[in-house]
């Protein structure tokens, strides 16, 4: 399981992040949240607004974003909340990450159905590139996380890459994902199974049409 202790809170941690302020697009975009809940309620925005943070935060440095402490605690004074309240959130759910990640969070889904249907071998192809789990590979492209199910069982394995899934992985499908985001493009999303749209049989729908040849037909009964 991804540590989720945050960054230790050093002067040079502070010194890089400790002037950080909405910037004006997203001070409007978190007045908006804010503004969703009744007067006195401001706390209930602290999940939008901790994720726009990280985002800013990873426009700033060019990565999928993180939450420096100083970046928590201004989140905090923001929705005047003591900051271990903010940080008990930012540290139960795994959207948020405590500590620097690459331009590129690849979260392995390692739960039952993907490690029936491959996680090991996508989790060893993700390793064959430099990815070391909760660290930032040598080329700064990459982070790797193990995480629980993402609700994708039945498209298993799966991915999740930033805001992205990325489905009916084998090692193969997964390099030429990650080919594709390296040199800058946006890959296919959702299934990579040829054919397959969502998460319909992978043969095609099939219910219907035995239904009508080696069942009653029901459906005038409808």
């Amino acid at each position: 399981m991804a540590d989720r202790t945050p960054a230790p809170d050093t002067p040079e941690l502070r010194a890089r992040w400790g002037g950080f302020a909405w910037t004006p697009e997203n001070k409007k975009t978190a007045d908006w949240h804010i503004a969703k809940y009744p007067e006195g309620r401001q706390r209930s925005a602290v999940m939008p607004l901790l994720d726009l943070a990280q985002r800013q935060v990873g426009a700033e440095t060019d990565t999928q974003g993180w939450l420096p402490l100083p970046v928590i605690e201004y989140v905090a004074k923001y929705l005047d909340m003591p900051v271990i309240r903010v940080l008990e959130v930012a540290s139960f759910y795994f959207m948020y990450n405590l500590k620097p990640v690459g331009k590129f969070h690849v979260q392995v889904c390692g739960t039952t159905p993907c490690m029936l249907r491959g996680s090991d071998d996508i989790m060893t192809a993700c390793k064959k590139r430099g990815m070391v789990k909760g660290g930032v590979s040598a080329d700064g492209l990459w982070t790797l996380t193990e995480v629980e199910c993402m609700g994708n069982c039945a498209t298993a394995p799966m991915v999740q890459i930033n805001d992205d899934n990325y489905e009916d992985l084998t090692p193969e499908r997964l390099d030429e994902v990650l080919d594709a985001l390296a040199a800058g493009q946006q890959p296919k999303t959702g299934t990579q199974e040829p054919g397959r749209h969502t998460s319909e049989p992978a043969g095609g729908p099939t219910t219907l049409t035995d239904m009508v040849s080696k069942n009653h037909d029901y459906r005038s009964a409808w």
